[in-house]
């Protein structure tokens, strides 16, 4: 397939291009930035999604899919001092997140429409349900655990309302115009440096973690996005998908997480043997026959 990558200079790119050349896809690449040197033999288009002339430029090239990997990844309105401290020191607009992540995917999907182009994969997050980045001082009210698809969101900062947004975006031009879209729900992204990082610093919890211990590893993120495209033609035609490893980042069991941290969420455990996630990836393992491979441990 002939296949346009967006965000293909940032940390999950290269694991990208690389799972879907090793396939035999031809690519181009798409970013405000020059890529890697070991990426340099795709095409490059330079641009940025929050720009419509690029991205109608970008979309040009007779495309038989879009991997759209490019997005802010963090709410830079955000009121917590992390947040805001990220945001200055980039020199980022206080409203960066949602041209990027709203704006820009509407640019690259109406490109998409204009182009031809059938298939739509996204990096999504898990920050859809809306668990992370709270800024109120309500907990998020967990319904069920594990979380899956069909779990309510209540999302209240500008990132995760993004991420959900972008999902009703891709569904929406499925239903008006066939376009077969899919978005991936990823959690906590780590490479091989980094998962080397989890296990030698790796430390007994010292408290519930809003982000519930969710990890994937980036090269089962590119595998995600290979398959959901390769197998487009064979599966519902729109859909979102949470992608995080089988386990937790955490050393103790879940239930012992739950048990001493949220004791009034042990009524809605359904399961957590072992190191299990909170959050299920069977719908991605059973649509598409994703695996997660990696590991911290």
């Amino acid at each position: 397939m002939k296949v346009l990558v967006t965000g293909s200079s940032g940390r999950l790119g290269p694991f990208v291009v690389r799972e879907l050349a090793e396939a035999g896809h031809e690519l181009t690449l798409f970013s405000r930035r020059e890529p890697a040197e070991e990426l340099r033999k795709w095409p490059w288009v330079q641009g940025d999604i929050a720009n419509w002339d690029d991205c109608l430029r970008a979309a040009a090239g007779g495309y038989d899919a879009i991997q759209h990997l490019a997005a802010q990844p963090w709410p830079t309105d955000h009121p917590g001092a992390g947040e805001q401290k990220l945001t200055q020191e980039r020199g980022l607009p206080f409203d960066a997140t949602m041209r990027s992540n709203i704006m820009g995917t509407y640019y690259l999907l109406q490109a998409a429409l204009r182009g031809d182009i059938g298939i739509f994969v996204m990096t999504g997050s898990n920050c859809a349900l809306g668990h992370g980045y709270r800024i109120s001082d309500k907990p998020f009210p967990f319904r069920y655990l594990p979380v899956d698809e069909e779990h309510p969101s209540q999302a209240e900062d500008s990132y995760s309302y993004s991420k959900i947004a972008g999902e009703m975006l891709l569904a929406a031009y499925t239903s008006a115009y066939g376009m077969r879209t899919y978005a991936v729900r990823a959690a906590g992204i780590c490479n091989e440096q980094r998962r080397r990082a989890m296990r030698e610093n790796a430390k007994p919890a010292a408290g519930w973690s809003p982000w519930l211990w969710a990890w994937v590893g980036s090269e089962d993120v590119a595998s995600a996005h290979r398959l959901l495209m390769e197998k487009a033609t064979h599966i519902a035609p729109h859909g979102a998908f949470f992608c995080n490893s089988d386990d937790t980042s955490a050393l103790e069991s879940s239930r012992e997480l739950v048990e001493r941290f949220r004791p009034d969420l042990l009524g809605i455990l359904r399961n957590a043997e072992g190191h299990s996630t909170f959050l299920s990836n069977l719908k991605l393992r059973e649509t598409v026959g994703w695996r997660h491979r990696t590991s911290w441990r």
